[in-house]
């Protein structure tokens, strides 16, 4: 007997993301569905954080052993590129973690942003106010436009002075 969709999700909720280990792949927004197959196979369906994220070979074989370790059979995990992944989908309870290990979430909604894709739109600008995930200081200034991974971008506590990654709204 196979496991539970309820079984299935409370499985995925404990696979983390490799880049950010403290935020599991449900809370980071990236699976989409667990569908049921009338051949018996359950499907996974993720979508990357962008089309390009190198951790998702990583995340398919942390979800396949997972489910496996929990006795799921007939598994087939399919990436699914449209409609592309946003912050959007990311959990509040999943911001929080982030802003509990020292990156700060996205400090506005993607879909201010997304309409016609404009690299201009996902470029960041003095306009963005961002909390500092260390002090909670709004004296924060940009970097860098990319931080530790594409999806980030390196600011700097002008209080604290400690650096951080802040999660791009996209």
């Amino acid at each position: 007997m196979g496991l539970s969709d309820e079984e299935l999700w409370d499985c995925l909720s404990q696979v983390s993301d490799p880049e950010i280990p403290v935020i599991s792949i449900i809370d980071l927004g990236i699976v989409r569905a667990i569908e049921r197959r009338e051949d018996g196979r359950c499907e996974i369906v993720i979508t990357p954080t962008y089309s390009g994220c190198p951790a998702m070979h990583v995340i398919e074989a942390h979800i396949r052993q997972a489910l496996e370790d929990r006795g799921a059979e007939n598994i087939e995990i399919r990436t699914q590129l449209s409609p592309a992944w946003t912050t959007d989908w990311m959990s509040n309870a999943g911001k929080e973690k982030l802003r509990a290990f020292g990156i700060a979430p996205p400090a506005q909604r993607a879909e201010n942003t997304l309409g016609t894709i404009d690299i201009s739109a996902l470029m960041l600008t003095k306009d963005v106010d961002i909390a500092c995930p260390q002090c909670a200081s709004m004296n924060t200034r940009l970097i860098s436009q990319f931080g530790s991974t594409a999806c980030k971008a390196l600011y700097r506590c002008g209080d604290c002075l400690e650096p951080f990654d802040y999660f791009k709204p996209h």
